[in-house]
């Protein structure tokens, strides 16, 4: 047994010594070895973080101290499995710090930050460790690897040589005082974000809700009688009920008070994010620099499959220039069709695009998603997204209340193979709450990886949304919108589940982060399958099934608004870009931001409005530089999909193909190299553009 050598300092602490019966200070003994969240208060997180730390250097001490010649167990294995204990606590904090967070745990999270980043930072700039990874590195053919054990190597030598380990000098100083800096600001970004939301409260009274659905109604005025205010009805920012008053309240200058307060959040007041993301963008920029890159892009980009900024801005450009004829004619469209029902000439605000286009949408297909939300009750929503994977890959989901769960709303699952073979632990979490952020995400509280011991650990995963709540007597009703977030998030939670890797830091969603986005959008698709939707699509109350006409409905106008959704998610790529690709400090966040996103404009920029402070992907999470690659993993999604298509959307071969090639596989391969293996041929925009029903009308440029 490894004995860790603990500083003396922290032996001494009170704060050490009080934690004897700290419960992360040991492996869980859960079901399956699941968290006892119960039993963690915010006083055990710092003893156990502080902890792991120390376990960690000297783990990694042990390792530079040999005296063997450096090879691929002793130093590229050894170092995989550095920080056992610390990732057992962070494997639990940070899902928990997004979905269930106080304000304690919070300025917790400042400190552990600040504590990890230097933990990081000094193991990076460790030269006698660099050597070593280094030794292996430029020794490789020597060692015969397998891919997996080829990729592990690669991405270990990448951590260091991308991350400053071959800085000198003051260099070094100066990269461990940026990183600190880093962390601490994009942990306040995040927090801001999540703090100022539940800020704001839009009080209204019966002369002010028409238009509205029932839903929406009854649910604002369950939450004003909440607050002691019977009679009233209060409308939050939350975003199930952001949406539905954007898309149906009849009285444009509520939309607008609606859109300017959701629009202009953090960009004033206590938790005003604009100064700090300024910092944030100018301080990746000397990082790069440091580096040896010209910006972050070109650093972050190289470990993608897009590789450069050239690559990135040549697909935006590429959907730019196909799209744009399409959105001039939704666009005109929607004001011809808004003017003639109002009766007088109209130009559609930011604040209308949603009420008009749902309209419209109505009127054309005989559409409505209020009429469909009878039909996705989320308990028949459930068993149809896991039926999913049961007809694709024969997974079997039984919930089991014996798994501890972090909150109320929390249900947790055994997922197991077709034979019963145990694959994985599902947590789900569906409602909003002031302790969680907005938004919908996955995460795991453990990773699928072989074990030092030869065991196949298998994983935790947890997938968070924040659905339209059940009110009174009527359950969650979801939108079409809602359903296919659970599709997304599901199909994320697919890739970490179903992983079968021998290394935790390959596995499940360890890939390249313009891949990670393959599964989730792939699973969207089926939301317009009526094969699918037959399956689970029943009247909450009569239990009949959804009327071939919605989905007819649903299905003629999946096409509807395609140009408008995609030049909106370009405008996101094209900002991410724009500041990561700066040569010096942003002075106005607003004038940066409209110069940035004018070539994809969709309305004209509205004072006091702004996207950057609350974008959160890019400044607290890991999609720096990256937004992109939610297109770049659609292009590759329709072209999937179109191969089911072909073959049957449930069609066995293909989808075995899909799991073994793509969901199993985790990052123990080039991603490109994965896809050609399912595929059997180079992806094209082509599926895609056919998918949205768009005929480019100009020739399309290889590069920007």
């Amino acid at each position: 047994m490894k004995k860790f050598l603990i500083p003396l300092t922290l032996l001494m602490s009170t704060s050490y010594m009080s934690q004897a019966q700290n419960p992360l200070f040991e492996e869980f003994k859960g079901v399956h070895q699941t968290a006892p969240f119960s039993a963690i208060d915010n006083t055990h997180w710092m003893p156990a973080i502080d902890r792991g730390i120390a376990n960690a250097q000297a783990e990694v001490d042990a390792i530079t101290r040999q005296r063997s010649t450096p090879d691929f167990d002793n130093t590229i294995v050894a170092l995989e499995r550095v920080g056992k204990d610390l990732t057992r606590v962070l494997n639990v904090f940070f899902p928990l710090l997004s979905a269930d967070a106080d304000d304690e745990m919070m300025n917790i999270s400042i400190e552990a930050s600040r504590k990890l980043s230097e933990y990081s930072t000094n193991m990076i700039l460790n030269e006698e460790l660099w050597k070593r990874v280094k030794y292996v590195y430029d020794n490789r053919e020597l060692y015969n690897l397998t891919p997996e054990q080829n990729m592990l190597l690669q991405n270990t030598y990448d951590s260091f040589a991308l991350s400053g380990a071959a800085l000198e000098g003051e260099d070094r100083e100066t990269f461990k005082k940026l990183n600190a800096e880093l962390s601490e600001l994009t942990t306040k970004f995040g927090q801001n974000v999540q703090k100022e939301l539940p800020t704001y409260e839009v009080w209204l009274t019966a002369a002010d809700i028409d238009g509205l659905p029932e839903s929406s109604v009854k649910a604002a005025a369950e939450a004003a009688a909440e607050k002691g205010r019977a009679g009233e009805y209060l409308f939050t920012l939350d975003q199930p009920v952001y949406m539905a008053f954007m898309k149906y309240s009849s009285r444009p200058d509520l939309r607008e008070r609606m859109y300017r307060l959701y629009t202009g959040r953090n960009t004033s007041g206590e938790y005003d994010n604009t100064a700090v993301l300024r910092r944030i963008a100018e301080l990746r920029l000397q990082i790069a620099r440091l580096l040896g890159s010209k910006d972050y892009a070109s650093h972050s980009l190289q470990r993608t499959m897009a590789q450069s900024v050239e690559g990135v801005y040549g697909l935006l450009d590429r959907l730019r220039d196909a799209y744009k004829p399409a959105l001039r004619k939704e666009m005109n469209e929607l004001a011809v069709y808004a003017s003639k029902l109002e009766g007088r000439d109209v130009t559609i605000m930011p604040w209308d695009y949603s009420y008009y286009a749902n309209k419209l949408k109505s009127e054309k297909y005989s559409f409505d998603e209020e009429a469909l939300r009878p039909y996705f009750e989320l308990g028949n929503v459930v068993d149809g997204v896991f039926g999913l994977a049961t007809k694709l890959y024969g997974l079997k989901f039984t919930e089991n209340k014996g798994i501890e769960v972090y909150h109320p709303d929390v249900k947790a699952y055994d997922v197991a193979d077709a034979d019963g073979k145990f694959i994985g632990v599902l947590y789900t979490d569906f409602f909003p709450r002031a302790s969680k952020r907005p938004g919908a995400w996955m995460t795991g509280f453990r990773d699928q990886c072989v074990t030092e011991s030869g065991v196949d650990q298998r994983p935790h995963v947890s997938i968070v949304m924040n659905f339209t709540k059940p009110t009174g007597d009527t359950p969650s009703l979801l939108t079409p919108y809602e359903v296919e977030t659970f599709l997304h998030e599901f199909g994320h939670a697919l890739h970490g589940l179903l992983t079968d890797v021998n290394y935790a830091s390959l596995s499940g969603t360890s890939v390249y982060r313009d891949f990670v986005e393959l599964p989730s959008q792939f699973n969207e698709n089926y939301l317009t399958e009526r094969e699918f939707l037959d399956g689970f699509a029943r009247h909450y109350k009569t239990g009949e099934s959804i009327p071939q006409e919605l989905v007819d409905g649903l299905v003629s106008s999946a096409q509807f608004g395609a140009a408008y959704a995609c030049m909106r998610q370009l405008m996101f790529g094209y900002l991410d870009m724009a500041w990561h690709t700066i040569d010096a400090p942003v002075g106005d966040v607003a004038d940066f931001e409209r110069r940035a996103v004018k070539q994809v404009e969709i309305f004209a920029p509205v004072e006091g409005t702004s996207i950057s402070p609350q974008f959160s992907h890019i400044f607290a999470g890991g999609y720096a530089a990256g937004y992109y690659s939610y297109k770049w993993a659609e292009v590759l999604d329709a072209d999937a999909f179109s191969l089911f298509k072909k073959n049957g959307i449930f069609d066995k071969a293909t989808a075995d193909s899909f799991r073994t090639n793509i969901l199993m596989k985790g990052g123990t391969e080039n991603p490109a190299e994965l896809y050609r293996r399912f595929r059997g041929q180079e992806p094209g925009i082509e599926a895609l553009l056919e998918r949205d029903g768009i005929k480019p009308q100009i020739a399309l440029p290889e590069k920007r």
